[in-house]
Order: C-alpha cells, then sequence, then structure tokens
C-alpha cells in the first residue's frame, strides 16, 4: 500500500454518521467483528475527548472538520452484538454494534512437543514472559500515530491469516493472534508506522520479539525473529527496520508474524493493509 503522509491520512478522515465515520479511514478500518475494529464517531470539539472500552483508554483521532474519531479494538472473545464505549464530557456514551464472523481452522505439527505440552519450569517462564508482554500490550502514550493506513511489515503473500482457531498435535490453543508473511529468514522487517520500541524479549512461544509503541495504544509486535536490530527505548520513523525474519520459538519455519494492537485488544493487521477478509 503507498504511504499516506500523516496530513493527507488525517484529512482522509471524511464525514461522519451519527456513530460510525464515513470517509477513507472509515472505510478502510471500519470492521467491528470479533477481532476487528470500530470507528465511533465521538463528535466536534475543541479537546480529544477521552474514552475508554472495557475499561482501557482508546485511540482518539481528530478529523479535518473538528470532529474526534474512536479507533476501537475489539477482542476476540467479544460476542455479537451491542456494546458500549465509554466516553467523558459532553459526548457522552456512544453504542456501536458487533457483527459475527467465521475464523477457520489451522492444524500444526511440532516436533518439539514441550512447545504443545510445557514442562513445569517452562510454565514459570511462560507466565514471566507473559506478565512482561501483557504490560507492554497495555502502553498508553501521548500522541497521534503517523498513520493509521498501515504500510506491510515485509513484502511477501499472507500466509496465515488472524483469528485462525490453532491445533498443534491435535491440541487446541490460543487463537492466531497475529498475521503471517511467508518471506525468508534474514528479510528486513519495517516498521509500518513511525514508534518508540518498547519491549524487546527472547520468548519461549515468540522467540526474538519487539513490541514497537505508535502512540495511544496503537502496538505493533514482530516475533519468530532471526536478528533484532533495534534497542530499547529507540525512536523508530516508518520505514525503520526492527530486525529480520526468522523462525525463533514455536515456528515451524522462517515466516513474519505481526501483531497488532489497539486498547490491548489484539486485532487484524489486515485491516489495517486493505487486505481484511469479511
Amino acid at each position: 500500500m503507498p504511504r499516506l503522509p500523516l496530513l493527507f491520512a488525517l484529512l482522509l478522515l471524511g464525514g461522519v454518521s451519527t456513530v460510525h465515520a464515513e470517509g477513507y479511514i472509515a472505510r478502510l478500518l471500519d470492521k467491528p467483528v470479533p477481532g476487528g475494529v470500530a470507528v465511533v464517531d465521538l463528535g466536534a470539539g475543541a479537546q480529544a475527548p477521552r474514552a475508554k472500552y472495557q475499561g482501557k483508554p482508546v485511540l482518539v483521532v481528530h478529523e479535518e472538520d473538528k470532529r474526534w474519531l474512536a479507533i476501537v479494538g475489539i477482542p476476540l472473545s467479544v460476542k455479537p452484538g451491542p456494546q458500549r464505549l465509554e466516553v467523558e464530557g459532553a459526548a457522552g456514551a456512544r453504542t456501536f454494534q458487533v457483527g459475527a464472523k467465521h475464523y477457520k481452522e489451522q492444524r500444526i505439527t511440532l516436533k518439539n512437543t514441550r512447545q504443545v505440552n510445557p514442562l513445569p519450569e517452562d510454565l514459570k517462564r511462560i507466565e514471566r514472559e507473559l506478565a512482561e508482554q501483557t504490560r507492554a500490550y497495555r502502553s498508553f502514550s501521548a500522541g497521534t500515530p503517523s498513520n493509521l493506513a498501515l504500510d506491510k511489515p515485509v513484502n511477501g503473500p499472507l500466509s496465515s491469516p488472524f483469528g485462525l482457531r490453532r491445533f498443534f498435535n491435535g491440541e487446541e490453543r490460543n487463537p492466531h493472534s497475529g498475521l503471517d508473511f511467508a518471506v525468508p529468514a534474514g528479510t528486513p522487517i519495517k516498521s509500518p508506522a513511525a514508534g518508540k520500541v518498547i519491549l524487546i524479549g527472547n520468548y519461549f512461544f515468540n522467540g526474538n520479539t519487539v513490541f514497537v509503541d505508535h502512540g495511544q495504544g496503537f502496538i505493533s509486535m514482530f516475533c519468530h525473529m532471526s536478528k533484532i536490530d533495534v534497542t530499547l527505548g529507540q525512536s523508530l520513523p516508518r520505514g525503520g527496520v526492527v530486525g529480520r525474519v526468522g523462525a525463533t520459538g514455536r515456528a515451524t519455519g522462517p515466516h513474519m508474524h505481526w501483531n497488532v494492537s489497539l486498547n490491548d485488544a489484539r486485532v487484524d493487521p489486515a485491516i489495517f493493509i486493505g487486505a481484511f477478509k469479511p
């Protein structure tokens, strides 16, 4: 997808209805399904309203016509039906509707059975690592993301989509929380928007991993990397190299795994690159 300068991207946040925007960004991002995104109109005003969904702060952006939009991440666990967005001040609460979406199954065979049924010592490590990554996903920094229509971190075909129900050696585990690209080992991984590196680690399941904060709870996570090319706290420009594709952690071969999180909800990265499939 071609890059959109920030000003142009915000200009494309066109007209709105009572709840959902109708401009370019809404047409790209408003996919209100479990694991999707809702674009909610918060009305006009001189200052940004503060919004929360399920008790967590939400990304809010300003339109060219002085209206505000909430970009809400919807967890995979949410059931179809009405959802409530809490908004401080005169804007008041908003509701939006979540539709249904069916996710396919994926069955994977792993030779390393510890990555299916970890040993007790592995479980202690996994618990510690999960807490560390959860804190990163819940980061909420000030500032508007440089772009909401994201660049692909690598150029290559999509492989495993987001939301797959995954079975490892016949046993069901957590759904696929990101998007995979089939690219060779060593391929440079580029940040899809400007951001700050907020976590680096080598994890039991994810292997070599980097979290990049794009602003206001808009987080990218890249894992299974063969090499990390950034340092903790480093500021990255849009297109800055994060690391190299690999197969570390629980992986059957080299590929690029990319998570996108909004308000601590893992959502389908395909939405942000114009590749979402209903």
